[in-house]
């Protein structure tokens, strides 16, 4: 199959929907400087669940995107890791992020416009 993101059976989707999840890209973010263990990388990115974290990791690493490496200490040391793959992801992520950080302020003045319209009615 010819990836076509247009056509809702090429797994593209499912490769969008990776790197559109919002753990997904603060995990990238965090993890460009190097790896770190589950406790330092949930306190870097803030707001997620212990769970959903994990969840998050583990797809990451199916997809390839990260590597996870046990350290045979007790207690067991996990270290996670950007794949070359992952950091590949850096540029867009990034990209992103500035133009988020760019336009916040527009986006929520767009929505204080758009809910005051809404209330007038």
């Amino acid at each position: 199959m010819v990836p076509d993101v247009h056509n809702p059976a090429c797994p593209t989707r499912v490769v969008l929907d990776r790197i559109g999840d919002r753990w997904t890209s603060l995990v990238v973010l965090n993890l460009l400087d190097g790896p770190l263990r589950f406790t330092r990388l949930r306190a870097a990115i803030g707001g997620v669940a212990p769970k959903v974290l994990t969840q998050t990791l583990r797809a990451m690493e199916r997809d390839g995107l990260l590597h996870r490496t046990v350290h045979a200490e007790v207690p067991p040391r996990v270290d996670y890791e950007l794949t070359a793959l992952g950091r590949s992801l850096s540029t867009p992520i990034q990209a992103i992020t500035d133009w988020a950080e760019a336009h916040v302020t527009d986006v929520e003045a767009a929505r204080a416009e758009y809910d005051a319209a809404r209330e007038d009615r």
